[in-house]
């Protein structure tokens, strides 16, 4: 059910000596844009879900039919399936900011409702996650964007620094990116395809902005919604929304497809002009 992460392995001094936790306690599910945590608990990471994202589209023009039975239906598959002790939404489980649309209001107390009878359920809030609290039922937790620490690993969303005990974690999972990887088939088409992303923290931003040393590592997940879109890491970013771009070397990022497939270190699929299917 799930694929190893490799830790990156480092390719500049300033990201040497991890103290980061072992790669095969915390795994991918395979072919999904979940992530597996094991220990005393086994925890189930899911992110930027953006629930009510069709409304968004509906302002632009474009409709179509509410995504959320789909979503719900194909996270308790994976919640039967694997059967966690807690299911960990990163962030952006609803999607229109600031203000909260007539769909999101509708949907997501049941939507959650559903979840946390099959399993507990917390959230760590997203940008995206304005008047969520509003909404949860019993039972479920809302965490701030600072994130937590679960087992000897650090959870936040990504569109703010951590709080300082993240960090220490020495494990970093975060989400917010979508990150994507932008690929040409043998024709010269190319598309964008959903990726996992896992690099060493910079040592020297790590410092400058807590004034502590640290050589961890972060695994930036891809989004569970796939009409999310994504950011392509391959190609040049017009902002760097938020501080992971800044907290992770991602020249040194080893990036992996939803299937498992290893495309190598970013900077080796830049340098073969973006990569190939």
């Amino acid at each position: 059910m799930t694929a190893g992460l490799p830790a990156p392995g480092t390719c500049s001094s300033s990201s040497s000596g991890s103290t980061a936790p072992s790669a095969s306690s915390i795994a991918p599910v395979f072919g999904a844009p979940l992530l597996l945590a094991e220990g005393k608990e086994r925890l189930l990471i899911a992110s930027d879900i953006h629930l009510g994202l069709e409304y968004e589209l509906w302002l632009g023009g474009v409709s179509i039919p509410s995504q959320t039975k789909k979503i719900l239906a194909a996270l308790k598959g994976y919640l039967e399936a694997i059967r966690p002790d807690r299911l960990l939404i990163l962030g952006d489980l609803k999607h229109n900011v600031p203000k909260t649309s007539w769909q999101e209001r509708r949907e997501i107390p049941g939507f959650l409702h559903q979840l946390s009878g099959l399993t507990k359920v917390d959230i760590v809030s997203g940008n995206h996650d304005s008047n969520l609290a509003d909404m949860v039922p019993l039972g479920v937790r809302v965490h701030p964007p600072s994130g937590i620490v679960r087992e000897g690993r650090g959870y936040f969303h990504g569109h703010t620094w951590p709080e300082e005990r993240v960090v220490r974690s020495g494990l970093l999972v975060a989400a917010h990116l979508h990150p994507a990887v932008r690929l040409k088939d043998p024709l010269g088409n190319s598309q964008s395809h959903p990726v996992w992303a896992r690099a060493p923290l910079k040592a020297e931003a790590i410092e400058e902005h807590y004034g502590l040393a640290s050589s961890g590592e972060i695994i930036i997940m891809p989004a569970f919604n796939p009409l999310c879109g994504g950011l392509a890491l391959n190609e040049p970013a017009e902002d760097m929304r938020g501080p992971v771009l800044a907290m992770a070397d991602m020249e040194c990022a080893r990036l992996y497809l939803l299937d498992g497939t290893d495309l190598g270190l970013l900077a080796e699929i830049k340098a073969s002009g973006g990569g190939s299917i």
